[in-house]
């Protein structure tokens, strides 16, 4: 049975090679000062940086530089975004980068005429701006997140030992993006596979949750058909511009709105990797797959029936002969065979967390109802040991 539901995305979206092209025709609708929002450096390396800003400086543009921006980014780093933006009063924040920039550049987005501590008000508080929101503008350059088309946004606070992310109005959501997959063909094949998990997961997410059935259910079956087909080709040969532009691609439609339509949705993986990641600093991506199995072994029994079609049509488990239960342990097994064969991370311990840290990674687990189960703290605990 399909739920009721709105959708509304208004991010214009631009994609292929001649993507930044289309920086002509958005850049004239903002003010005079961009703040040029981007991470360690790679854009620089790569010849990104270059045509960035040449399109800017083309459009007559000031360029306020906030580089630095890291994998999880932390709320010190949201405060000097903050300062940068105020002290330059921008009209554009502009994230040139992977989910990170443009999660971070969202979080600016909210706070530059916010009066109150963002951190407070938006990551504990989860409340909506009541200020003026500066427009964001993406160009990507990893796939991943969806944060392209989307209004997430994950900040870090270390001091707390926290990671917590707030999916904001429509409005927070970039008002324009730009893809063009030949911006990601220079990412270190860890980072490219960590995105593709974390594709992966996010159609999981909402596809193991509520009301079945649905067309929403058809929708998802197809894109996570479409990433393990497309990863295989990406991970045997990176430079695979059809299958990167097809990761690229589903990875925006893995978390727009889309397939959450008529769904409840779980994001209990996300909330298990986003806890051991505020204890690890780990990548996002390679957090999700260290939970993931053994989260869905644990909710397997609650939503079988899901699990047996995820099983046959996601993996192609044939069912002749065999119970439900050994056809749903089967997709689980052909799903474990394939993130063994990207190379993801199938445990925490290799990213760095120890026994000692389980139980406050547990207590910095936000626990939500989303799903076919709604966890225990004790069962949060069991599943991280199950981690490691």
């Amino acid at each position: 049975m399909l739920g009721n539901f709105r959708f509304h995305n208004p991010t214009r979206l631009y994609f292929g090679e001649n993507a930044l092209d289309f920086l002509d025709e958005e850049l004239p609708k903002y003010g005079k000062t961009v703040q040029l929002i981007y991470g360690g450096g790679s854009i620089r390396k790569n010849g990104v940086y270059e045509l960035v800003v040449a399109k800017l400086t083309e459009n007559g543009k000031t360029i306020v530089e906030d580089g630095g921006v890291m994998p999880n980014p932390t709320v010190e780093k949201l405060r000097e975004g903050i300062a940068i933006a105020r002290q330059n009063k921008v009209d554009l924040l502009l994230a040139v980068g992977g989910g990170s920039c443009c999660d971070y550049a969202k979080a600016v987005s909210v706070s530059v005429h916010c009066d109150e501590d963002p951190w407070e008000k938006y990551y504990v508080r989860f409340e909506e701006p009541d200020c003026e929101i500066v427009p964001v503008g993406c160009v990507l350059t990893m796939a991943g997140t969806g944060s392209e088309m989307n209004a997430g946004s994950v900040i870090t606070n270390h001091a707390q030992k926290l990671k917590i992310g707030h999916v904001f109005s429509d409005a927070v959501m970039p008002k324009f993006s730009l893809l063009n997959p030949r911006f990601t063909l220079s990412l270190p094949k860890r980072q490219m596979v960590a995105g593709i998990y974390d594709i992966f997961n996010h159609i999981c997410e909402q596809y193991f949750s509520g009301e079945d059935d649905n067309t929403s259910d058809y929708i998802a079956e197809g894109l996570m058909r479409s990433v393990i087909h497309s990863s295989l080709i990406a991970v045997e040969n990176p430079n695979d511009y059809e299958a990167r532009s097809n990761i690229m691609w589903t990875a925006t439609w893995a978390l727009n709105t889309l397939i959450a339509c008529g769904k409840s949705t779980d994001w209990m993986v996300h909330m298990l990797g986003q806890a051991a990641g505020a204890y690890t600093d780990a990548t996002h991506g390679m957090t999700l797959a260290a939970v993931s199995l053994p989260y869905y072994r644990h909710i397997l029994p609650y939503g079988l029936p899901k699990f047996v079609r995820f099983a046959k049509e996601v993996w192609g488990v044939c069912a002749d002969g065999k119970t439900d239960g050994q056809i749903a342990a089967e997709g689980l097994e052909k799903m474990e065979n394939w993130m063994k064969a990207l190379g993801v991370s199938l445990s925490l311990r290799e990213l760095g967390a120890t026994e000692d840290m389980i139980e406050g990674m547990a207590d910095a687990t936000l626990i939500l109802d989303g799903g076919y189960h709604v966890l225990t703290r004790e069962e949060i605990v069991e599943i991280f040991k199950q981690s490691l």
